[in-house]
This record gives C-alpha cells, sequence and structure tokens, in this order.
C-alpha cells in the first residue's frame, strides 16, 4: 500500500454512485471515515485473492488493471483516468479481485472505509448508515446487472454470429466438433440421435485428384447434410475430423435414426460422380454410416460417441458402404 496524506478532499467521495443515495449528514459521516492514498508509479493498489475490503476513487494519475498469463505476458483489462472509480462492484459484492491493479504513474486515490479501517467497524458506529450503503450496492448491482442484460439482448443477433463463426468450420460450414464438445449438456434431451458418417475410398479421390478435388468433394457432402437438417427442422450438421462428419439430432429415437441415416446414405450415393480425366476413371460416391440414440443405446455420452465413431471406422475398414447400428450391449 501506498502513503497516506493527510489532507482529504471529500467530492470524489460525495460523486461515487455508492453513496448517491445517502443524505448530507450520512455523507458526512462516510467522508470522516475516509482517506486519501498515494501510490508511486509501479505501485500495487491490490492483487488476485485479496478480499476488496476498500474501494478507490481516483483524484490523479492512473491506474491500469491485468491479469498474467501463464507465458509470462499480460492481458490488460482496463485503464482508470481522474475521476474513474475503482473497484466499486468488487467491493460492494465483498468479492475477491482476480486481477493486479497499478499504477502507471505517481497517482492519489480517495479510498473507502479509511486505511485501517472496515465495514465492520463502520457499521459499529453507523448501523443505520452502513444498512443506505448495503442497499444502494444492492441497487447499483442490479443496475448493472440490468444495464448488461439489454447490452446482450440489443446485440443478441452479433452475438450469435460470433458464436456461430467461433465453432464453424471454415472449409464446410459444417459445425465443429468442438461445439460438440462445449454444448452437449444444454443439447442432450431424451432421445438424441447420433449420426455419423464417412465417404468410402476418399484417399483416392484425393491421390488421383489432389486435395482441391478432396475440398470440394466434401462441401457437396455437407450440403446434403444441411439439407437433412433442414428438412427436418432441427439437428446440427458437424465436421469431427478430416472426412469424418454427421448429424446430432434431438428429439429423434431409433427408428426416424435409421431412416435418416439409410436416407443420408443414399443421398451420398445419388451425388454426381467426379467425372473421369486422362487415364483417371470416375469416382462414385458411397459412404459408412453409423447411427445412435441416446439414452437408449448407452446412457453415457462419452460411450456413445466413442462406440459410434469406432462402429464406423471398423464398418469402414471392412469395406463399408453400409448403414449399421451402435447400442451397448445389455448385461
Amino acid at each position: 500500500m501506498g502513503e497516506i496524506p493527510p489532507e482529504l478532499d471529500p467530492s470524489p467521495i460525495q460523486k461515487a454512485e455508492l453513496f448517491s443515495t445517502l443524505l448530507p449528514k450520512e455523507i458526512n459521516f462516510v467522508v470522516s471515515h475516509s482517506s486519501m492514498l498515494q501510490l508511486r508509479r509501479g505501485g500495487c493498489l491490490f492483487g488476485p485473492g485479496e478480499r476488496a475490503a476498500h474501494f478507490y476513487m481516483l483524484i490523479k494519475g492512473g491506474i491500469r488493471v491485468f491479469k498474467s498469463r501463464s507465458d509470462g505476458g499480460e492481458d490488460e483489462m482496463a485503464r482508470f483516468t481522474s475521476g474513474d472509480t475503482i473497484g466499486d462492484f468488487d467491493f460492494a459484492r465483498g468479492a475477491a479481485y482476480d486481477a493486479y491493479a497499478e499504477a502507471v504513474e505517481d497517482s492519489v486515490l480517495a479510498m473507502f472505509p479509511a486505511y485501517g479501517s472496515t465495514m465492520e467497524n463502520f457499521s459499529l458506529e453507523e448501523p443505520h448508515t452502513t444498512s443506505r450503503i448495503f442497499l444502494s450496492s444492492i441497487v447499483m448491482m442490479t443496475e448493472r446487472i440490468k444495464s448488461t442484460q439489454k447490452l446482450i439482448v440489443e446485440n443478441m443477433s452479433w452475438v450469435q454470429e460470433l458464436h456461430r463463426r467461433a465453432y464453424e468450420d471454415p472449409g464446410t460450414g459444417l459445425w465443429k466438433q468442438a461445439f460438440l464438445t462445449d454444448e452437449i449438456n444444454r443439447i442432450l434431451e431424451d432421445p438424441t440421435s447420433l449420426i455419423m458418417l464417412k465417404p468410402d475410398r476418399f484417399k483416392i479421390l484425393v491421390d488421383s485428384r489432389g486435395h482441391g478435388a478432396g475440398d470440394e468433394a466434401m462441401v457437396r457432402i455437407a450440403m446434403v447434410l444441411k439439407n437433412i437438417t433442414r428438412r427436418t427442422g432441427r439437428g446440427w450438421p458437424l465436421r469431427f475430423k478430416s472426412n469424418e462428419v454427421g448429424i446430432l439430432i434431438n428429439k429423434c429415437g431409433v427408428p426416424q435414426a435409421g431412416k435418416i441415416a439409410v436416407e443420408l446414405a443414399k443421398s451420398i450415393a445419388a451425388l454426381e460422380p467426379v467425372s473421369a480425366r486422362d487415364d483417371i476413371p470416375s469416382f462414385p460416391f458411397t459412404a459408412t454410416v453409423a447411427y445412435s440414440v441416446w439414452p437408449g443405446d448407452d446412457m453415457a455420452w462419452d460411450s456413445l460417441f466413442g462406440g459410434t465413431y469406432d462402429l464406423l471406422m471398423d464398418t469402414w475398414r471392412a469395406g463399408g458402404n453400409q448403414v449399421v447400428h451402435h447400442h451397448k450391449e445389455k448385461k
């Protein structure tokens, strides 16, 4: 902590949002229990883990708030200049700080409660004023939460677009597997079907015609998946790995999942073959499809996912061009 000058300018304290509902007499009492704090450049105002037992109003200078990274770097979160209030939200919640606050130049701050004092001491002397401060803190937190919610609602389309882009596979426009990993607990509802697909002989296509042909083929396969989810009106078309894709569909039991899996295989087989070129023969599409339904086929999602994927790969290695159903053996 820095040095404490003897003189106290009451005006910043009087303007603080936390004290906006107090009467003049109560404000004077708060001022009498506040102090000034002088912080030299590079001095630490607070650090992670420290309880927010005070809050500060910056009179002069500058304060930056930052977090340290594991690689030794820093992520700056905010900068405060003269007139700004620092830490009032943490103080109102009685929370612990999760970042550092450091003076970027010689700075002077007003601090409440005063240096060496606590809210417990303050409440013993003036319980009524303390109650009004706590009530004001609740109102302040509620208003800030409302403002944040309003901001989110007003920008919902932008938030949704940002969310979609974070999980979108750039090559096909399908959802990445990371989306499934992060959101599966929210998505799952009894029953939810998982349908996985792997195109057959795909390496032959790539080796004979190049990666560009493989990328183009994946775009065509992705379109088949998207068309199915559009038609059903629900579900998420997914890309799991390089050429392993699929669909997750909620409110979809075994009979419907089986029909969709067969439809998917037929739709892939109906894609226009890649034309013959020079001495390279045409390439007709077929696919191996494996499906399962949670929780009927396996109540543990990770086990269901892993078992379906293993069955897909085993069937594909055995020659593929089949639709198979994975279900955990009942004991």
